[in-house]
């Protein structure tokens, strides 16, 4: 008679209870100084761009509106391209190789910027570095997940965008006192470290078993959970997920186990991109310069960029606490309320007015005028509230909880291509709203984008109450069981299959 019984739960806690998590912890972070040089080259121009379009820069690197909004977006052309290629590359040459290979455009793309002497160097490099942005995005989630356990799986699993966070956080910082040439210096580094430090990492022991190569993959997982870890369990639970597959066909992906979790990860990519964030990112001090913001636009800039990896560290911490869906519904509802709130305050106050004119009249109207500047002053504080509070609630479950379930819910046998395909269609939408969004603040003022912003997140609430599932506590194997039976994680096994 059939058994109802967890894939791992046959493992005993004495075993569990002798990994050692410490190389684990340094493959991760080999792997996740790719996503440290994908945030921090995303926000590259929000820094840059004010020093582009300055009076001292020289006439032939000098950007107008469209040479602008081509740098701001040309890198989501490159990331989508970059997301193709892992589509391609993750199956092929594997997730570690995929990883490694994205430090090739990388550096040629830096390189292209730090010594740019016209327009078309800096849009070449930007868009390389966008090709770099897209292959780790595709690849180093995955890699991750297949490293860890599930012990850790959602801790681990949100680092990369942890640490794509601190290098947007780097890039704001070193702004304030480096020239955009030395900015572009010093966005090869981290490449070329991960480069070096993955070659001695292991490679995807999952990926190892379904080539055969089950002693490479004993030795990978012994290396990533310790010397003293049985390692037998794991090897058979790998191997017993990869026997009940079979090479995907067209017909099959119209079956739920496939096209539900596409589906889901391919739709919340989407939302991730259309709530706004990266035109938000990208431009950020040419936002606040427009929105009469108090402070430096520069300093504002770096001020969100800290809120935003403090969120972002608060969320690894409560991921398998709290749990992916109360925290992806408390994400979309803090972003519902600042980005409405940024929509009305758009909408009823002025642009930053010029120079005012000298009222020498009366003190009367001297006193007037400080009471209202004091006012402008406190109000002037609301677009950079309003904006921590949009982006501690998009990096408290939207950012990582997004690139943590497209690794957790898509199925091995198409995980590599249909992560490709998540973010081929997250860059592809974030270049057509990084265009539009330059275009609409020039035509109607930021009311338009904020109110498209909160409309979407919205619908990233319904969605996740009515389509996303909790992960939380559960295997990849069994995850993939939920989406076979329709809403169970219990993996049915016969008597004959657990002796084998």
């Amino acid at each position: 008679m059939a058994e109802n019984t967890r894939l791992l739960k046959g493992r005993s806690t004495s075993t569990e209870s002798k990994i050692n998590d410490s190389k684990l912890y340094l493959a991760v972070f080999s792997a996740i100084l790719g996503n440290f040089n994908f945030g921090y080259s995303l926000v590259y121009p929000s820094s840059v761009l004010p020093q582009l379009q300055g009076p001292d820069v020289d006439p032939r690197l000098r950007m107008g509106k469209e040479e602008a909004a081509w740098f701001g977006s040309i890198y989501t052309l490159g990331a989508a391209a970059g997301g193709l290629g892992a589509m391609l590359l993750n199956d092929l040459i594997g997730r570690k190789l995929s990883i490694m290979a994205s430090g090739v455009p990388s550096t040629i793309g830096y390189l292209l910027m730090g010594g740019a002497s016209d327009i078309w160097m800096l849009l070449l490099g930007r868009f390389l570095t966008g090709v770099a942005g897209g292959m780790t995005a595709g690849s180093i989630p995955v890699y991750i997940s297949e490293i860890s356990h599930k012990k850790v799986r959602g801790a681990m699993g949100s680092c990369p965008q942890i640490t794509s966070v601190t290098g947007a956080l780097a890039l704001y910082a070193l702004g304030l006192v480096l020239r955009w040439r030395w900015l572009a210096v010093a966005g090869g580094f981290p490449a070329l470290l991960m480069v070096v430090l993955l070659v001695f990492m292991p490679s995807s022991p999952r990926r190892l078993v379904k080539l055969g190569r089950e002693q490479q993959a004993e030795k990978a997982l012994r290396w990533l959970r310790g010397e003293h870890y049985d390692t037998q369990g794991e090897i058979n639970d790998i191997q017993h997920s990869i026997n009940t597959q079979a090479k995907v066909t067209w017909s099959q992906l119209a079956t739920p186990v496939y096209y539900r979790p596409i589906l889901i990860s391919v739709v919340m990519r989407f939302l991730q991109q259309m709530t706004g964030i990266t035109p938000i990112l990208v431009f950020m001090e040419p936002i606040f310069a427009k929105s009469n913001v108090s402070l430096p636009a520069r300093f504002d800039a770096a001020i969100v960029g800290a809120f935003r990896l403090f969120a972002v560290a608060v969320a690894a911490i409560l991921m398998d606490r709290a749990g992916r869906k109360a925290l992806l519904y408390t994400s979309s509802l803090l972003m519902i309320l600042s980005s409405l709130t940024l929509t009305i305050n758009s909408h009823i106050t002025p642009c930053p007015p010029g120079p005012a004119p000298l009222n020498l009249t009366i003190s009367h109207d001297a006193i007037a005028s400080t009471l209202e500047a004091s006012q402008q002053t406190s109000a002037g504080l609301i677009p950079l509230i309003s904006t921590i509070v949009f982006i501690l609630g998009y990096a408290l479950g939207w950012g990582p909880i997004t690139w943590l379930l497209m690794s957790e819910v898509l199925p091995l046998v198409a995980r590599g291509v249909a992560s490709g395909l998540c973010v081929a269609v997250s860059w592809l939408t974030a270049f057509a709203l990084t265009q539009a969004f330059v275009h609409l603040v020039e035509d109607h003022s930021l009311f338009v984008p904020y109110l498209c912003f909160t409309v979407v997140c919205v619908f990233c609430l319904l969605f996740t109450a009515v389509c996303v599932p909790e992960t939380r506590g559960h295997s990849l194997e069994e995850i993939e069981n939920y989406f076979r039976t329709g809403g169970t994680f219990t993996i049915t096994r016969s008597p004959s299959t657990e002796q084998t």
